[in-house]
């Protein structure tokens, strides 16, 4: 199979405002597109912003609503993918969600976030309860987490397990932890062998400083391509056949004792 070119958009675009955010998803996917990838993948929040606070109840929307429509066609327009992260209602309850939209405009998967960080988030949003979602483009096998989960080496290894060969992390990763970018992300991708797609947002919002860095890292720990502090619309290529020479060579999945790991759950 070829590589799976894919674009990690680091904006935070205008919080509070869908219309307009949607506006510069159109932008970056037709720029996307331009430069030959096959997924373009969006931040945390990224349809309303991250820190609006009780915005966040007159923002939210079925997983299905007409946000979703909208980016259904910029996606078929473009005829690229989309990951994008958004407020998802459900009833009464309001999830940190992440939705991925096929190069047709038809919807592939939705996630919602497992693992809620601070204070904010336990405020206005309910933990999902599937950890391992997955969807299948151009013969690759996708995962999707949100941020704060994939700080949590289970929740990654679950996925590696499962078989994800790309994982599309959408964040909204906030100053002083910057570490998790440069840091934690490729030794990720390095111990679950699999690519890891970490898009961030990036500037002041709130209480929050973002700290961009966004980063696409292979199963080798390497980095294939990373932004800086500001707004980006950077590309790289998730190559199969070094995912499957990466796995060949790579023991940590085959060397596994899971009968010793019984505490951990």
């Amino acid at each position: 199979m070829p590589p799976l070119r894919t674009a990690l958009l680091q904006n935070s675009g205008r919080p509070g405002h869908v219309a307009g955010n949607i506006e510069v998803l159109d932008g970056a996917a037709r720029r996307a597109a331009d430069a030959g990838a096959r997924l373009l993948v969006c931040p945390e929040l990224f349809l309303t912003g991250y820190a609006i606070g009780a915005e966040l109840d007159r923002l939210a929307e079925p997983a299905d609503g007409p946000a979703a429509l909208a980016v259904g066609e910029i996606a078929d327009r473009h005829g690229i993918a989309v990951l994008y992260g958004y407020p998802e209602r459900a009833g009464e309850r309001i999830f940190n969600a992440a939705r991925l939209i096929g190069p047709d405009g038809t919807p592939l998967a939705t996630y919602r976030k497992t693992h809620l960080f601070g204070a904010f988030e336990h405020e206005w949003f309910t933990p999902g309860e599937q950890a391992v979602v997955q969807a299948e483009l151009d013969g690759v096998r996708i995962g999707i987490m949100i941020c704060y989960d994939v700080e949590f080496p289970e929740n990654v290894r679950a996925h590696a397990l499962a078989g994800t060969d790309l994982l599309l992390v959408p964040t909204a990763q906030m100053h002083p932890f910057q570490f998790v970018a440069e840091s934690l992300v490729p030794v990720r991708a390095f111990e679950n062998q699999m690519y890891i797609a970490y898009v961030n947002r990036t500037g002041p919002e709130g209480e929050f400083e973002f700290v961009g860095l966004s980063c696409l890292a292979g199963p080798d720990g390497a980095v294939r391509t990373r932004a800086g502090r500001g707004k980006e619309l950077v590309v790289g290529e998730v190559d199969p056949a070094l995912l499957s020479a990466s796995r060949t060579a790579n023991p940590y999945l085959r060397d596994r004792r899971p009968g010793l790991y019984g505490s951990l759950v």
